[in-house]
């Protein structure tokens, strides 16, 4: 009797298995721990309700998604991009910060798997690259858009600006910047920079950005250094008008960071957690419910990616059965003719270099959230 229950146990996961719907497996790589963990743990997390809600829907499209921490680290990117491969990769998330996303896009084009990165901003990582596609906006494009956006909206006129210039995320958004600024009728009264090393003292930058008269101060960087500069900008008297970029969303969420001095920041991102639309409140609500946080445009830009997946894969009638090489030939077709409605953006367009095509909301921090400026 014993070995007859046995076998009816054997046969039933045996029929349970053989019926269960096939999936995409899709892998990205981020920073899940360290001092960038706020990018990668957010976009795993928008990623993540999208697969959730998608296999919930029981259709011919499913994933299955692995994220593998990288650490904010270019070496290490490679080494978890190549633990995904040997998982069976056969779409990817890329990585989501650049300087890694530049190494292992490197490797998505040889190894033929389509990659659609949520948020590595640096033109190098598709440039080249027929299979490598962005969801964010190219770091030139916010250098562009942020200054047509401060002298469109009579925010200032004397500007001062700060950078980081060993990060191509930094560089590359404060190399446009400047070359925009003149153009659109800002004068760059201070420019001024920094690099790993000298990151927590930014006395001499903000002494000569105030002695200058500037009335807005440009922050092309992550919200960790930003951070230091608001405090130490509050504790020497100056408080000119502060301007940043999608590498700042996060700053909110910062461990021990006090809210109250991001008061007023502006920043340009595609994506607004209090808009209305019932395809955002959806997302807002979800995420909330699961991490006890709004999320930030890094999980919406996760968010997207999957769903953006999900309608290329469909229009393609692609199938899990496929190869990761089919399946990039396929990706290719789609995403450049293709449009996409999301949360980050209505009537998203793709060109062939992979880049984006989508409208920056401006956004302003009010009593602790973004609130939308426009």
């Amino acid at each position: 009797m014993r070995k007859i229950l046995t076998c009816v146990i054997i046969l039933v996961m045996a029929s349970a298995a053989f019926g269960a719907p096939a999936a995409f497996k899709l892998g990205g790589t981020g920073p899940l721990t360290g001092g960038a963990a706020i990018y990668g743990m957010a976009a795993r997390n928008g990623a993540q309700i999208a697969v959730d809600e998608i296999n919930a829907m029981g259709g011919d499209i499913r994933f299955e998604l692995r994220y593998e921490d990288d650490t904010h680290d270019a070496e290490k990117a490679v080494n978890a991009y190549n633990a995904l491969k040997d998982w069976g990769m056969q779409l990817s998330l890329g990585s989501v910060t650049s300087k890694p996303c530049e190494a292992t896009a490197a490797e998505n084009f040889a190894d033929r798997i389509f990659a659609l990165t949520p948020s590595a901003s640096s033109a190098a990582v598709t440039e080249g690259k027929d299979n490598v596609f962005q969801m964010c906006f190219v770091d030139p494009n916010q250098g562009t858009a942020s200054a047509q956006y401060i002298a469109s909206k009579g925010l200032a006129k004397k500007v001062a600006v700060i950078w980081k210039n060993d990060d191509v995320y930094s560089k590359g958004i404060r190399d446009t910047f400047v070359e925009k600024a003149p153009e659109a009728g800002l004068e760059i009264v201070s420019e001024t920079t920094f690099a790993d090393g000298n990151d927590t003292d930014f006395s001499v930058q903000l002494t000569e950005a105030q002695t200058k008269g500037a009335e807005l101060v440009f922050l092309p960087m992550y919200y960790q250094p930003a951070s230091l500069i608001l405090a130490q900008a509050q504790a020497m008297g100056y408080a000119p008008k502060w301007f940043g970029v999608d590498g700042m969303d996060g700053i909110l969420t910062m461990e021990g960071f006090d809210k109250s001095l991001a008061e007023g920041v502006m920043l340009l991102t595609p994506f607004n957690a209090d808009a209305k639309d019932e395809r955002t409140q959806k997302f807002v609500a979800e995420y909330k419910r699961r991490f006890g946080e709004v999320p930030n445009q890094f999980a919406a830009d996760g968010y997207d990616c999957v769903y953006a997946y999900c309608q290329a894969l469909a229009q393609a009638k692609a199938t899990p059965d496929m190869d990761a090489a089919t399946l990039c030939a396929k990706m290719i077709e789609q995403f450049t003719t293709m449009t996409f409605n999301g949360v980050t953006g209505e009537n998203v367009r793709w060109s062939a270099n992979g880049e984006v095509t989508k409208d920056p909301k401006g956004m302003v921090i009010k009593g602790g959230v973004y609130v939308g400026l426009d």
